[in-house]
């Protein structure tokens, strides 16, 4: 059986599981196509769902697709399957992201099926969590996730988190001047009560988390200036827990490959019972993202700030159906 003959439910199923992963404003900016005569399923970027203000090199669309990418790497490995990656496979279809031949042929990842488990259970949390310490093995877990698909973990100090704190306060305040900018995020955030008729995309209210009390924390407001009825206040950690994810180079390749390991990092601190949020407001201003650097690390290029600790799980986000995302090609292959 090769991956031409995958089956609607099978190839249903791989593309669940590789939608549920995190995106810039969970804009899920992502598309499929199986080219079933081919055998393989193809990953484009939907530049419709792209954030021009927030994100005007597409950079974190690109690592948005890659972390999706993962996904579908581990739902095959866990499916049984090997899956064989070529990115960026046509330079004259920059929209053309990834190119995966799901065979069945060789022996999947064991290391990649143990993390599928933590697929369905990891969810931004953007509560405030404990001080407690993270164990060194398993901040060497993540570190190794993240070298494992090409990207560099790094756990900055003390005086760099307080120093990235500030950035982050920053950062808040150059939005709240740019009308266009506030424009840009209301559009993904959702403070209606959620239904079942309700947005497929977004950030529900039930994932804001709720408002702080005092400093600066790594967690987005996606409420600032949105009344939320019932959404309370909190005190956050005073010294969180901050990983900074980056690559030696800044191009697309490089993004889907930070996007990749982005993904890996979260289910590995998830299968190690951590919960995880993002922010990228610093790395949204050239200027602030450049000092968002850990001089001591040598990183090049940061492409995420990734807050983690022990805490409550975050509320789950909306996922568009996978009959919006994907379409099967049962002929020759044509263009989107």
């Amino acid at each position: 059986m090769t991956a031409q003959h995958l089956d609607a439910n099978t190839l249903t199923a791989l593309v669940t599981d590789a939608t549920a992963a995190p995106s810039l404003h969970n804009a899920q900016p992502w598309r499929f196509r199986h080219l079933a005569a081919e055998g393989v399923l193809r990953l484009y970027a939907d530049v419709s769902r792209a954030l021009p203000l927030a994100d005007p090199d597409t950079r974190g669309l690109h690592m948005g697709c890659g972390a999706a990418l993962f996904n579908l790497r581990v739902a095959a490995a866990a499916a049984g399957r090997s899956a064989v990656v070529r990115l960026l496979p046509n330079p004259a279809d920059p929209a053309l992201l990834a190119e995966v031949a799901l065979n069945d042929t060789g022996p999947p990842d064991p290391t990649l099926t143990a993390l599928y488990p933590a697929i369905p259970r990891r969810h931004s949390s953007r509560h405030p969590l404990t001080e407690r310490p993270i164990p060194a093995d398993l901040q060497d877990l993540m570190c190794e996730a993240a070298a494992a698909e090409g990207a560099q973990l790094v756990f900055p100090g003390a005086w760099h988190v307080q120093e990235l704190l500030e950035l982050v306060q920053d950062a808040e305040g150059r939005e709240a001047l740019s009308p266009g900018r506030r424009t840009e995020t209301a559009h993904w955030i959702r403070t209606g009560s959620a239904g079942p008729d309700g947005a497929s995309d977004g950030i529900p209210a039930e994932a804001f988390g709720p408002r702080r009390y005092g400093r600066a924390t790594p967690v987005r407001d996606f409420a600032a200036g949105h009344p939320v009825p019932g959404r309370g206040w909190a005190v956050f950690e005073k010294n969180p827990h901050i990983a900074l994810l980056g690559t030696g180079h800044d191009t697309p390749a490089d993004w889907l490959h930070a996007g990749q390991a982005l993904e890996r990092v979260l289910l590995t601190a998830t299968a190690g019972g951590l919960v995880t949020s993002m922010t990228s407001q610093t790395l949204e201003w050239p200027e602030l993202r450049w000092m968002t650097r850990d001089p001591n690390s040598g990183m090049a290029h940061v492409q995420m700030v990734i807050r983690l600790g022990y805490g409550p799980e975050g509320h789950p986000s909306p996922r568009r159906p996978v009959a919006e995302v994907l379409d099967i090609v049962r002929g020759a292959a044509s263009t989107p």
